[in-house]
C-alpha cells in the first residue's frame, strides 16, 4: 500500500508538470500571438513606406462605403490593412468622405489620408514648398522660382507653356478657364496671368513640370471660376478678368488702393480713353526700367496702352486675389487719373490739370 502511494504521488507531480509545462507553452504562445499582433497593428498605423515619393492615384467612386474605401486603399497599397484602417477612422470618429481621384502616397499618415478623403484634398507632408509672388510674369517665373528651385531650368520651362501641343491638352483640361483668347496672334504667352501667385507643395524630389503648372492652372481655377456669374452677367471672360487684374498688380504697391486705381480703368475704358498705364509699355519693351521717357511712350506694340485704347491683348503678370477682386467690385468715383508718389502713395484726380498740380506737388519735374 505504501508503494501505491508512493507510486500515486510520483504520477501527481508528472501531471503537474505537465499541466505546468503546457500551461507555460500556452502562455508563452499567447504572449508570443500578442506581441505579433500587437506589432502587426503597430505597423498597420504607420505609413507603408515612410520614404515613398511614389503617387498612387486611387478613384473614390460616388456612395462609396467606408468598408469599399478601406479596401480600395489596401488594394493600392496605400495602407497595410483595410480592417485596421477601417477600426482607426470609427475609434476617431471620422466620417462623410468625399468621391473623387486622389494622388496618394504610402508614406502618408492615416490621419493625413483620412483627412485627404474628408476634404476632397490631398493632404500631406510636402517635401519642399515653392512660394510664387503675385506681379511676376511668366519669365520671371521661370528664372526666379522654376530654375531655382528645381532641377529645370527657365528654357525648359518656357517651352513647356509654350508647346501647343500641352496647351491644347490644358485647353480640354480646362475648358470654361483656357478659352480661344490665349492663342491670340497678339499674345505673347498663353499661361501669362494664368499662373497662380501662391505656396505650393511639392511631394516629388523632381515632380514633372506639368504638375507643377497644373497645381498653378488649378489654383487660377478654383479663385477665378467663383466671379464666373458675375462675367456673364458682364459678358466678360476670365481672360478679360485676368487682363484687367494684372494691370492693378503691376500699378499697385502696398499702400495702394486698388479699387480705386480699378475705377479709374473702368471710367477711362467707358469714354474710350486710353489707359496709358506704364506697366503695359515695359511689357511690350520686354525690359526692366526705373523710369520710362517720351520716347518710351511712342513705343508701338499691342500691348502698349498709350498706342492702343483697351485692355492689352493679354495679362501682363499673374494678379493676386485683391486684384481681382477689385476689378470684381471696383469703387465708384469720378477719376480718370493718378499718380504714385515716392513712398508709394496714390493720388487720384478728376482732370487732367488736377493731374498736374499733383504731379507737380508730390514727383516733381
Amino acid at each position: 500500500m505504501f508503494e501505491r502511494m508512493k507510486e500515486k504521488k510520483k504520477e501527481v507531480r508528472v501531471v503537474r508538470r505537465i499541466v505546468f509545462i503546457i500551461a507555460l507553452v500556452l502562455l508563452l504562445i499567447i504572449g508570443i500571438a500578442g506581441f505579433q499582433t500587437y506589432n502587426y497593428i503597430s505597423n498597420a498605423l504607420e505609413p507603408v513606406d515612410p520614404d515613398s515619393e511614389e503617387i498612387i492615384t486611387v478613384e473614390v467612386p460616388i456612395g462609396s462605403s467606408l468598408d469599399s474605401i478601406a479596401g480600395l486603399l489596401e488594394q493600392n497599397g496605400v495602407i497595410a490593412d483595410a480592417r485596421i484602417y477601417k477600426y482607426y477612422v470609427k475609434f476617431k470618429n471620422e466620417s462623410e468622405f468625399q468621391a473623387g481621384t486622389y494622388d496618394l502616397v504610402q508614406s502618408m499618415t492615416l490621419d493625413e489620408i483620412t483627412e485627404s478623403l474628408k476634404t476632397g484634398k490631398v493632404y500631406h507632408e510636402p517635401l519642399y514648398t515653392i512660394n510664387v509672388p503675385e506681379g511676376l510674369t511668366v519669365e520671371e517665373i521661370a528664372e526666379n522660382i522654376i530654375a531655382k528651385k528645381t532641377d529645370y531650368t527657365a528654357e525648359e520651362f518656357l517651352e513647356k507653356i509654350q508647346d501647343p501641343v500641352y496647351i491644347e491638352e490644358l485647353m480640354v483640361k480646362y475648358p470654361d478657364l483656357l478659352t480661344d483668347e490665349i492663342l491670340g496672334d497678339n499674345i505673347r504667352y498663353g499661361l501669362e496671368g494664368y499662373l497662380f501667385p501662391a505656396t505650393y507643395p511639392v511631394y516629388e524630389e523632381n515632380p514633372p513640370l506639368t504638375v507643377l503648372i497644373e497645381q498653378m492652372l488649378d489654383t487660377t481655377q478654383t479663385n477665378v471660376m467663383q466671379y464666373q456669374p458675375v462675367l456673364e452677367e458682364l459678358e466678360r471672360s476670365p481672360h478679360w478678368l485676368l487682363t484687367f487684374a494684372s494691370l492693378l498688380e503691376e500699378e499697385a504697391t502696398a499702400q495702394s488702393d486698388r479699387q480705386t486705381i480699378a475705377s479709374v480703368f473702368y471710367n477711362r475704358l467707358e469714354i474710350d480713353m486710353p489707359l496709358q498705364t506704364d506697366p503695359t509699355v515695359l511689357y511690350a519693351m520686354g525690359e526692366h526700367k526705373d523710369r520710362l521717357f517720351n520716347t518710351d511712350y511712342e513705343f508701338e506694340h499691342p500691348y502698349s496702352t498709350y498706342q492702343n485704347k483697351g485692355l492689352p491683348p493679354g495679362p501682363i503678370a499673374n494678379a493676386g486675389v485683391s486684384s481681382i477682386e477689385a476689378v470684381i467690385d471696383p469703387a465708384e468715383t469720378e477719376y480718370f487719373y493718378f499718380l504714385a508718389d515716392q513712398e508709394g502713395k496714390n493720388h487720384f484726380a478728376k482732370t487732367y490739370e488736377q493731374h498736374l498740380v499733383n504731379r507737380d506737388k508730390y514727383i516733381g519735374n
